[in-house]
């Protein structure tokens, strides 16, 4: 038993030290993504309102037109293509997923302007597998998230360790999840 005490120590830091990367990924996208309701956590949304008297309308329309009310709103680089979702209205679409809406009759236009939040675009964009390699380090990480979980039931004996005081946090950590199944 004492050589498994040894040994649970020594791969636990380790094996620890070397995921402290991957556990502050999943932990802040974890967080990120288990608020979804109340925000969006790889962008920030800025919705603008403008007015144009800029003729869009399908028979008028050119790219200058379009470069030209962009402008307005300072998104004059951005342009990608538009299109006509249906008459009166065009749909102009921008680099990055934004989005400007003019209604080609009244001149009023909408845009949905997305930028990507600081870290947690990058670490959500990773906490959904987005490469073959990644899903392969995901699945060794989660591996040994379980053993971390089990050598660390044999690093302290006595009264502290598993079979004392340990061991009430190991049956509690256990029956709380098991709660939640049972009444959600």
């Amino acid at each position: 038993m004492k050589k498994l005490r040894k040994w649970s120590r020594i791969l636990h830091r380790d094996i620890g030290y070397f995921f402290v990367g991957a556990s502050i990924i999943y932990g802040l996208s974890g967080i990120a993504i288990n608020h979804l309701k109340d925000w969006n956590p790889s962008y920030s949304i800025k919705h603008k309102e403008f007015k144009t008297n800029i003729d869009l309308s399908k028979q008028a329309v050119t790219k200058e037109k379009i470069l030209t009310v962009l402008d307005i709103i300072g998104e004059k680089d951005e342009y990608k293509q538009h299109y006509y979702p249906e008459q009166g209205l065009i749909k102009i679409f921008l680099s990055g997923g934004s989005s400007v809406y003019v209604n080609t009759v009244t001149g009023d236009g909408q845009a949905e302007l997305l930028k990507k939040r600081i870290i947690f675009y990058d670490v959500n964009f990773l906490h959904y597998n987005p490469h073959n390699w990644w899903k392969w380090f995901s699945d060794v990480y989660a591996g040994s998230l379980v053993f971390l979980a089990i050598s660390s039931l044999f690093m302290i004996k006595g009264k502290k360790g598993a079979w004392g005081r340990g061991g009430i946090y190991v049956v509690a950590g256990i029956i709380i999840p098991i709660l939640f199944l049972i009444f959600l």
